[in-house]
């Protein structure tokens, strides 16, 4: 919606660029905080990080241009250069990434998951804030008092009132973080970290996906291609938790 905020000479100062970098700079802080608190290997975690937002950048591109492959075989640099994305392509990659460093590394892989997925709520929810600066991923067209309006040469697929569907994702994501930081530092079970925050977020963007917009996202049946992904990354954070329980109850059993 503002996403020209000022231009110094031929820079021009985009607010999708800068809230995209606020994001991954405190998902930097919080990580290396996270990092000391339970002693994880804090010498290498930028390195870490910085390698699993490679992974998931380069992820992200490629799962956008499979849902617009027809368009990427005509013109394969125009979509590459493009701003398209897909978030679940990004996580999907990051975690993918993760797990070769730690395997890599010798890391305990879930240990580190569990500890820093927070860190990936935060960065996530200030992202979206981006994307309603830019106009992109925004909702279907409303006439209610809440829908805005965004200029014809925003990223919006429309110039009439549409719901803002990226404040929406943006607040869900905070919510998440909030809930996941707490699963963490304060419940009696913090490896269901990871598996609450994959659940939490599949069922938010599910739902979501119904008031977006945007159609040029994929179609795989009667789902989104976000949806359909969503399906299989909760029964993915269902069955970390379901693991960690089964495991406890039969050390309970052994004793």
């Amino acid at each position: 919606m503002f996403n020209d905020w000022f231009t110094i000479g031929p820079l021009t100062i985009h607010g999708y660029g800068v809230m995209i970098a606020i994001g991954i700079l405190l998902a930097f802080w919080l990580a290396e905080k996270l990092a000391k608190k339970y002693a994880l290997d804090a010498e290498k975690i930028d390195s870490f990080i910085l390698w699993i937002l490679v992974w998931g950048w380069g992820c992200s591109k490629l799962t956008y241009c499979l849902t617009v492959f027809d368009q990427f075989l005509k013109d394969p640099w125009t979509v590459l250069g493009s701003g398209g994305w897909v978030v679940y392509g990004g996580i999907l990659g990051g975690v993918l990434g993760a797990y070769i460093w730690c395997r890599w590394h010798k890391w305990d892989f879930m240990r580190y998951f569990n500890i820093l997925i927070p860190c990936v709520a935060l960065a996530q929810a200030v992202g979206r804030i981006g994307c309603f600066c830019a106009g992109c991923c925004g909702g279907i067209e409303t006439s209610a008092w809440y829908g805005v309006s965004f200029p014809a040469a925003s990223l919006a697929w429309t110039t009439a009132k549409i719901i803002p569907t990226q404040l929406i994702s943006a607040g869900g994501d905070f919510l998440i973080f909030i809930i996941t930081y707490l699963i963490l530092t304060k419940s009696k079970h913090p490896d269901d970290t990871a598996g609450w925050y994959l659940m939490l977020y599949s069922i938010g963007r599910f739902f979501i996906e119904f008031i977006r917009g945007d159609l040029i996202r994929g179609q795989i049946g009667i789902f989104s291609t976000s949806q359909f992904i969503a399906i299989f990354v909760f029964l993915l954070g269902a069955y970390l938790i379901w693991r960690r329980q089964n495991k406890e109850e039969k050390a309970k059993e052994e004793k």
